[in-house]
């Protein structure tokens, strides 16, 4: 158990590592691309090109798919079936990728040119930007059985070195579009796609040399297809669903607010998709342990790992929200100087309902190790589904843009208590014992934080200053840390934290 424990360690922070180095580079080269372009070129590139960013999260949820067979096969000991899992996926991704081109190409080109509203003089710009998002999403799809096999070697460091390219690619782009020739709006699609297929072709070319599997054979097995097809189907069914409340709320806003509201918006998309990574990395690092336990029928430490796993990803959650929620406005003038109308208030409250759903990765890995999904993607398509209706609704009824906020919070609530009853119906899940352990507990602690840090920061002196603002950020860090410590975690994780530190000191001292 230390071992594995010690290689979820490991990997994580190589994760962090990456997530870290894009990340500082993401919010740089958003400042410089909104103030390049400007509101409403940003506007439109992110209803239109924006399907790309949303995909990333389908092509994450398709790899686990992939990674949860070739984990499974692993976990039997490998052989011949490894390659067949391998070579099957990719020729599936492709009969995905064709159909992607064929819809995207008719009803997607339709959508854009008859419903979205882009001004009229912008119009040839938003096409060309949809062109470049379709080849994204064909190279992004095709690579996905190679992300799956590292996730599923646990080789987290491949990601992180090959981040550098990604890095240095998104630096370089955000320098040429400053002094780019030609419409800024459409050489940014243009070096965006060409970023994404040279990252894609360096993933493929890592995969090939390190892992036998990975050199595709044209096989053709029906039952492993049709297997394979079957739980790639209904997690397409509910990560596809995830669509509703990211791109199909993006064009409500266009459509009854106008692309300046969707910059408000993809704004608060972006710190939720970069506050989300951290607890992303963290499930990619132990997600490949739980599928490996169930296999090898060591639910105690599967149990374990989903209850630890839920824990740590919201503590990391938390450290991170507390500075933006209570210094948002500061943050933001900070990050990107100037500020839409709304920005502030989107951002809050995509945070709070990100700590809610920071639950679900973990439990979603049980239900993906047993391969019986079928309720629980069920649920989370049900609950998207209803964030976009409702919204829709409301939108009707002229309430304000950040509705669908409120909306999102209250239903993926409701979600959480949903998924881990039907775990309980269909693998027997310890639903009384995670929501006494984990879930009270994190709410508990929420709460308390949160009071205790507003209250500290009304005696403290605010002043919008880097300065300053550093030093609140570690009082609220500590009053995180002695709660969570408090209320959160057990005697095993509490020892488990400690000689991670203790670990880390000793590494970074004797270096």
């Amino acid at each position: 158990m230390d071992s594995r424990n010690n290689r979820i360690a490991r990997n994580t922070v190589m994760l962090y590592v990456r997530m870290l180095l894009i990340m500082a580079v993401t919010l740089y080269t958003s400042r410089v691309v909104l103030q390049t372009l400007g509101a409403e070129d940003y506007g439109i590139y992110n209803v239109v090109g924006g399907v790309v960013a949303m995909l990333g999260f389908l092509n994450n949820s398709m790899a686990i798919a992939t990674q949860r067979f070739l984990n499974y096969e692993m976990g039997k000991g490998g052989g011949e079936n490894l390659f067949k899992v391998f070579s099957m996926s990719f020729i599936s991704y492709c009969i995905i990728a064709i159909v992607v081109f064929v819809l995207s190409e008719t009803i997607g080109l339709w959508f854009i040119l008859n419903k979205l509203v882009i001004p009229s003089e912008r119009l040839s710009a938003a096409v060309w930007i949809y062109q470049f998002s379709i080849l994204t999403i064909i190279f992004n799809l095709l690579s996905v059985p190679y992300n799956a096999a590292i996730i599923a070697h646990e080789r987290m460091s491949a990601f992180a070195y090959i981040s550098v390219l990604e890095v240095v690619g998104k630096l370089v782009m955000a320098y040429l579009i400053t002094v780019s020739p030609i419409d800024k709006l459409i050489f940014y699609g243009l070096l965006m796609c060409l970023i994404s297929l040279i990252v894609r072709l360096v993933y493929s070319r890592y995969c090939k040399i390190h892992f036998e599997e990975c050199r595709v054979r044209w096989i053709w097995d029906k039952k492993l297809l049709k297997q394979l097809f079957g739980f790639s189907g209904w997690m397409l069914a509910g990560t596809s669903s995830h669509l509703f409340t990211t791109q199909g709320v993006n064009f409500l806003v266009n459509m009854f607010f106008g692309p300046v509201m969707n910059t408000a918006r993809a704004i608060s998309m972006q710190v939720y998709n970069a506050m989300n990574s951290f607890a992303l990395n963290f499930m990619m690092a132990t997600r490949p342990q739980i599928v490996k336990a169930y296999v090898q029928n060591d639910y105690r430490y599967m149990y374990k790992l989903i209850f630890s796993s839920t824990k740590f990803s919201f503590i990391l959650l938390l450290l991170l929200s507390l500075p933006i929620l209570l210094h948002t406005d500061y943050i933001l003038v900070l990050w990107l100087g100037q500020v839409p109308e709304y920005t502030s208030l989107f951002v809050q409250l995509t945070i709070i309902d990100l700590l809610i759903s920071s639950s679900f990765s973990p439990i979603a890995s049980l239900s993906q190790a047993s391969g019986k999904i079928k309720n629980y993607q069920l649920i989370i398509s049900i609950g998207y589904c209803l964030i976009f209706i409702v919204t829709w609704i409301l939108y009707r009824e002229s309430f304000l843009a950040y509705a669908t906020c409120f909306v999102s919070i209250i239903i993926n609530l409701i979600g959480v208590f949903a998924r881990v009853f039907e775990l309980n119906y269909s693998q027997c899940f310890p639903t009384v014992a995670y929501i006494k352990q984990v879930l009270f507990p994190i709410f508990i602690s929420f709460l308390v934080v949160f009071l205790i840090s507003c209250f500290f920061k009304s005696v403290l002196v605010v002043e919008n200053s880097i300065v300053c603002l550093l030093l609140n950020t570690s009082i609220y860090w500590g009053i995180t840390c002695i709660i969570v410590w408090a209320l959160v975690l057990d005697s095993n994780e509490r020892k488990m934290a400690r000689n991670m530190v203790y670990k880390t000191i000793h590494k970074l001292t004797f270096k």
